[in-house]
Parts: structure tokens; sequence; C-alpha cells
């Protein structure tokens, strides 16, 4: 079965960090670009961040540009999201998605979906 699992979020107050994780399943990430979107509360989803397949070059809406962190590990067919300096702001459900290419920080080619994790940041 095909699927995408994100793990890794949670309650964190301002300033704090959280590590999400996406793991796939019944696919290799290897051939894919990867994305991590969030949506927000009463707003529509967005892109944060997204990672190549081809030379694993990494992109960043700037708002989390030096805060923000993604990752691949092509051997446990996991990519992360390293969030650090926490905001406020930055709660939301995280969803990470595999497709065709990265254009900027935004994934296209969808084809697949996680669920999401939710984060959020708060005292």
């Amino acid at each position: 079965q095909v699927q995408l699992v994100e793990s890794g979020g949670g309650l964190v107050q301002p300033g704090g960090s959280l590590r999400l994780s996406c793991a796939a399943s019944g696919f290799t990430l290897d051939y894919y670009a990867i994305g991590w979107f969030r949506q927000a509360p009463g707003k529509e989803r967005e892109g944060v961040s997204c990672i190549s397949d081809s030379d694993g070059s990494t992109y960043y809406t700037d708002s989390v540009k030096g805060r923000f962190a993604i990752s691949r590990d092509n051997a446990k067919n996991t990519v992360y999201l390293q969030m650090n300096s926490l905001k406020p702001e930055d709660t939301a459900v995280y969803y990470c998605a595999t497709g065709r290419y990265c254009s900027a920080y935004v994934l296209w080619g969808v084809n697949y979906w996680g669920k999401g994790t939710l984060v959020t940041v708060s005292s």
C-alpha cells in the first residue's frame, strides 16, 4: 500500500523546536521531489519548503528561511523538516507530498499526500 505518514507534530512554546518526519511506504522516495505544506485554521494550504530529487537542492518560503531545514534520507525512505525558533504563526497542520519537481519552495505535479500532523506553537 502506497502511503506517506507524517509524525513529530505537537505542542511547543514559542522559540522551541520540532522535527517532522515523513515516512514513505509502498514506494521509494528516491525519484521524487518532496514538499512540505501547511494549512493554518481558516487559511488555504501553502507551500513551506521543497527538496529536489536530482541534486537535493532545497527551497523555503520567506517566512521560514533561516529557521526551517528540509532534508531527506533515502536509505530510510524518509524526509524531515527541522523547525527551529517556532512562532505562533507557524501553527498549522503540516503535510508532506511527493511530486515531479520544485518550483522554488512549491512542489509541482503532486502525486501523493500524507494526512498531516498538527503543530501548535503556544505558551
